[in-house]
């Protein structure tokens, strides 16, 4: 089988044999794939710039194992440049989906939904909304998307005012009042600000992270993901004391 010119992003790359690299790819079309590029690791390569993170490219390969041979690589417009948070944030997005996506499984939607989230991520400041919404549509992608129109058990619209324990197996249900808070609970303000994309204060970014880690950890298993350790020893330098 040959695929020619398919739109692509590096997810990884790590050196293979004496001159080559394997690398993780998200494709358009065709979903994550395994490929070997052969010789870029050679003085003489012209391409081996492009096999770089957050860099669009248009590859053609062959082969019907798990691990194709790369044909051809070419640009497909200008480098992703993240610094900082931003770039710890890319790297994460990167993990994440080399960890939860099948090889060979089609995800245009989700494609696109990368692509714009790396352009947001451009900005010099981290947006955790940009984080956050990103982690939902992918959640959607994969078949584990949040029910936020309504509460399971009433069918009613959430109110702002009240909060919601989150079951994984079916949804949000209503609590008491003056029920204790714990790590499931949510507030109804949150869950409506999440439904409409908006997290447009601090509270609502809290709660949005809390969940996502939620749903995501039986997705993701034991696996710890290096970049959110970049993360937290990050914070840690930060907090040091000059």
């Amino acid at each position: 089988m040959r695929i020619a010119l398919q739109p692509a992003f590096v997810l990884h790359h790590r050196p293979y044999r004496e001159t080559s690299v394997l690398l993780d790819l998200f494709t358009k079309e065709y979903g994550r794939i395994t490929a070997v590029a052969k010789g870029v690791r050679q003085n003489r390569s012209r391409t081996r710039s492009l096999l770089q993170p957050f860099v669009p490219i248009l590859i053609s390969w062959q082969g019907r194992g798990e691990i194709m041979t790369l044909q051809t690589i070419e640009s497909d417009g200008y480098p992703n440049r993240l610094v900082g948070d931003c770039l710890l944030s890319g790297l994460y997005l990167n993990e994440l989906l080399t960890r939860v996506l099948h090889k060979h499984d089609p995800h245009p939607e989700l494609y696109t939904i990368y692509q714009n989230t790396l352009l947001e991520l451009q900005s010099a400041d981290l947006q955790q909304k940009t984080l956050r919404l990103f982690e939902m549509k992918l959640l959607d992608e994969l078949g584990y998307g949040l029910q936020l129109q309504h509460d399971a058990s009433s069918q009613q619209g959430f109110i702002e005012d009240r909060y919601y324990r989150f079951h994984p197996e079916y949804g949000f249900e209503l609590c008491q009042e003056n029920e204790p808070l714990t790590a499931m609970i949510f507030s109804g303000k949150s869950l409506l600000q999440l439904a409409t994309e908006e997290l447009s204060d601090e509270d609502s970014l809290r709660d949005a992270k809390r969940l996502m880690r939620i749903v995501m950890a039986p997705i993701l298993g034991q696996y710890q993901l290096r970049s959110r350790q970049l993360f937290m020893r990050k914070d840690k330098e930060e907090a040091k004391p000059e």
